[in-house]
């Protein structure tokens, strides 16, 4: 089953680090920008904030994403789930900021094996309560990739940028076995295999509500 999008006037994109959502959605983020030219995006970042990753996150979300407005917050990576409450307030205050709600909120899924990725995932179905959420896919050293049930086709113009847009904004991640051209592109071939596509990113879609009509 094909399902078109209408109408989004905002999205939310939220990760546990920088890089996380480059690496989840950025093709989506991509493709929905083309689609959608007045789409406004915000970004959310659990940590990273006042460190030489928040300056290499804000440069890649302006570049995925130009106008973005992004919060990056403060948190100690990998021991987030010991600051609960600092990640739920700093998530709740986001919100809050907003100025218009918005029509779709994708970040990590719930099932994912790092601590931090797994919080956040756990925190955004209960802030944003009426929206959509939709859970990217992190490739790592843990086997935790997830069975998805969502995908979203992408050009290979869009995959390959997506990947050339990480590699040149994320310098300090060189040297990790999972940050290179092949790891991005090989999820994005094998994603847009299973839905006849050439390239495609995977979600996770806990909740769908479908209206059929006026149901007032």
């Amino acid at each position: 089953m094909t399902v078109t999008l209408s109408g989004l006037t905002h999205v939310v994109v939220a990760g546990a680090h920088c890089d996380d959502i480059a690496i989840g959605c950025g093709a989506t983020l991509v493709a929905l920008r083309e689609q959608f030219p007045g789409l406004m995006v915000s970004a959310f970042v659990l940590t990273g904030g006042g460190t030489v990753r928040e300056h290499e996150e804000r440069a890649a979300l302006a570049a995925f994403a130009p106008g973005v407005n992004a919060t990056i917050c403060e948190l100690p990576d990998a021991r987030t789930p010991a600051h609960w409450l600092s990640a739920k307030e700093s998530l709740a205050g986001f919100k809050r900021s907003l100025a218009t709600p918005p029509d779709l909120v994708i970040g990590p899924h719930a099932a994912d094996a790092h601590q931090d990725h797994r919080l956040l995932a756990e925190l955004l179905v209960t802030e944003f309560r009426t929206q959509p959420v939709w859970g990217y896919e992190i490739l790592k050293y843990e086997s935790d990739l997830p069975r998805v049930d969502t995908y979203v086709p992408v050009s290979a113009e869009i995959a390959r940028s997506k990947s050339a847009l990480i590699l040149e904004s994320y310098p300090s991640q060189n040297g990790h076995p999972w940050f290179d051209e092949e790891a991005f592109l090989g999820l994005l071939r094998v994603r847009g295999a299973q839905c006849n596509a050439r390239y495609a990113e995977g979600f996770v879609v806990a909740k769908t509500v479908i209206e059929i009509g006026d149901t007032r």
